[in-house]
């Protein structure tokens, strides 16, 4: 007697998901077994107060490499680029 299609459709599905259970099961088994000896976290460190553009000593020579570079990439004269303004990201 032949299986039909059906069957062994649903018996795949049942074995994938059930497989997919175990996995999920022994991740957070070993999560918490593993976890229970992890250092504990340490304090954030607050984050550097922004730099203003006024206390960038050399803003001109940045200035001035940022048009090199876009001239160079666009294959234009340096002379025809005028970066308006800057903003660090």
């Amino acid at each position: 007697m032949e299986p039909s299609s059906l069957f062994v459709c649903l018996m795949g599905l049942g074995t994938v998901f059930f497989g997919l259970i175990c996995l999920i099961v022994l991740t957070m088994i070993m999560g918490r077994v593993v976890g229970g000896h992890a250092a504990p976290a340490a304090a954030p460190v607050p984050a550097a107060a922004a730099v203003s553009p006024a206390a960038e000593p050399n803003r001109q020579e940045v200035v001035a490499a940022v048009s090199a570079a876009i001239a160079e990439e666009l294959g234009a004269d340096i002379t025809g680029i005028r970066i308006v303004s800057m903003k660090k990201l």
